[in-house]
């Protein structure tokens, strides 16, 4: 929801300049961050905050923190908020509106239950390339694997890495050990140049595996305009995922992915196995997603949570 009460400051806390939203309703970093949408941001296990999450998004690395009803966005201005990471958080979007559309077109006493218990995710507007890449990457992997792959390539990929290298460091004391596993973490994501000139030599001694010549032919594919990214924001989302599907590596669960967090497609659904398993739990087998109209991805948000929670250690 979006609040009209809804202020933001800029502060500067350990020399380093963040922005704080106070009376953010209907948002949980926790839940945001470990939905299984983004590859790219950890827990700041010795955070100041009640939660706190670091990562590189949109060219730029930041910390985005939480205390009740207020946001910390640490590594940034308010010019930048409103530019950048209001739309990326989401934090322009009226979810308690979302809410009632979801509910509105549907009597599912399960789907009303992983609203409210889901309540607080926010669908993130991931950069379109990066999400691509990252959901190909997905595929047969749990979410360590994947960002350890990611953060590979990344590391491969790093143009500059001293200045990288103080990044965590220009961050703050509290910092010091998110990350600390991961170095390609700090990297900015490459370009579909940058994977293309690699090849598929590079991106198998990067352990990448079958999934190197996915990668490898997405990129030559973006480059050769074989497959226009942008139009992917405007175009209808079934002929959005046809258009994907034609990629090698990509099957309609990618796809649905990729528009969902990529690309803005709201009403994308993604269906993998724990999906398939909710639905064939909680619904009848006349059930079809686009039912729950402009907003199905959400709703596929909160059923994902939902179950993963119900299950009993919160782990895919």
């Amino acid at each position: 929801m979006v609040c009209e009460k809804t202020s933001v400051s800029e502060f500067t806390s350990d020399g380093v300049t963040g922005v704080k939203i106070e009376n953010v309703p209907l948002f949980d970093v926790n839940k945001i961050f470990d939905c299984g949408q983004c590859f790219r941001f950890d827990p700041v296990e010795n955070s100041r905050h009640q939660a706190e999450f670091s990562g590189y998004a949109l060219d730029k690395y930041i910390s985005v923190a939480q205390d009740g009803e207020c946001v910390y966005i640490y590594n940034t201005s308010i010019d930048e908020y409103e530019s950048k990471w209001k739309s990326y958080l989401a934090a322009d979007t009226d979810y308690g509106q979302i809410n009632e559309d979801i509910l509105s077109l549907s009597d599912n006493e399960n789907l009303k239950s992983a609203v409210k218990k889901s309540s607080g995710i926010r669908i993130l507007r991931q950069d379109g390339w990066e999400a691509l890449c990252s959901f190909i990457i997905s595929q047969n992997n749990n979410i360590p694997r994947i960002k350890k792959l990611i953060a590979a390539l990344c590391a491969e990929c790093d143009e500059d890495p001293e200045q990288t290298a103080r990044l965590k460091e220009n961050m703050g004391p509290h910092m010091s050990s998110v990350h600390k596993n991961l170095p390609g973490a700090l990297s900015p994501f490459p370009s579909p140049e940058r994977v293309k000139s690699l090849g598929t030599d590079v991106l198998l001694s990067l352990k990448f595996g079958f999934l190197a010549k996915y990668l490898y032919d997405t990129s030559c594919r973006v480059c050769d305009r074989y497959i226009d990214l942008e139009s992917l924001y405007e175009e209808d989302t079934e002929k959005c995922v046809e258009q994907l599907c034609s990629l090698r590596g990509v099957g309609p669960k990618v796809a649905s992915c990729t528009l969902l967090f990529g690309f803005g497609h709201l009403d994308a659904f993604p269906i993998d196995v724990w999906i398939k398993k909710v639905l064939e739990k909680y619904f009848d087998k006349t059930f079809s997603p686009s039912s729950l109209g402009r907003y199905a991805g959400v709703a596929q948000q909160y059923l994902f949570y939902y179950e993963r929670y119900l299950d009993g250690d919160g782990r895919a």
